[in-house]
């Protein structure tokens, strides 16, 4: 059986992915959550729902330690399994001006979403290398492309994987594993749900906010045996607001 590795698979965007992932594909999808556990298990509901099959595996990202215990265990279950789709997408974000941001702010934010990929991919990455087929998609932003007023730590973070997606890509690509980042915009979600979508939404080309389905649908077109001579691109989906 082949597998396909969802952080942040709970909610929003990662929920989106697992289910399109379940529709689209015959892998068996693990779905990582750090702390909310009922919406984790709706999400596994709905893969199954949707044809697929999966099961639940919670870590925090950010720490490393956790990560390869729970990976390890996970493995050491399952000892013919192949990871062969990583899609990093958890994130959190500690919103405002840098002038007054706390170094935990910036922190946890980095964290999270920058050492969360290092520790995931490099856990795994000996093995996808083995298997000489694989695809990694990172869950970036429009923050991590453009910048973005308010929001210099996870700016940061997200241009950082930017960055690491253009040059892990050039690495691994003899091997069949393209490496791939999609940058969402505006998208309806709960890291969202807090913002003025009336007044947010003239600034946007298409005049509307994004669903995470359609994010989904490019994640699982990438993953897909049709992508596989692109690699180390950034993809925007915003509606035209920057690309």
């Amino acid at each position: 059986m082949k597998y396909a590795l969802v952080t942040g698979g709970s909610r929003g965007i990662g929920k989106a992915i697992c289910i399109k992932l379940a529709q689209d594909s015959d892998y068996h999808i693990l779905i990582n959550y750090r702390s909310n556990k009922a919406e984790a298990e709706d999400t596994l509901k709905q893969v199954r729902e949707n044809g697929g099959s999966g099961e639940i595996i919670p870590f925090d990202v950010a720490n490393s330690d956790e990560v390869k215990k729970s990976l390890d265990s996970w493995l050491e279950k399952n000892k013919d399994a192949v990871i062969e789709v990583i899609i990093n997408n958890a994130g959190i974000t500690k919103d405002g001006l840098f002038m007054w941001m706390p170094k935990e702010d910036w922190d946890s934010v980095i964290n999270t979403s920058l050492n969360g990929f290092f520790n995931v991919t490099n856990h795994l990455m000996q093995r996808l290398l083995r298997n000489r087929y694989g695809r990694i998609v990172n869950i970036v932003s429009v923050s991590g492309v453009k910048g973005t007023a308010g929001q210099t730590n996870y700016s940061a973070a997200k241009g950082a994987i930017v960055a690491v997606t253009k040059a892990l890509a050039q690495e691994v690509a003899k091997r069949k594993i393209t490496v791939n980042a999609v940058a969402p915009g505006f998208i309806k979600s709960d890291m969202t749900a807090d913002l003025n979508e009336k007044e947010l939404k003239k600034m946007i080309p298409v005049n509307r906010f994004g669903e995470a389905e359609e994010v989904a649908d490019l994640v699982s077109f990438l993953v897909s045996k049709k992508a596989s001579y692109i690699t180390g691109e950034i993809i925007n989906i915003n509606g035209g607001i920057y690309s």
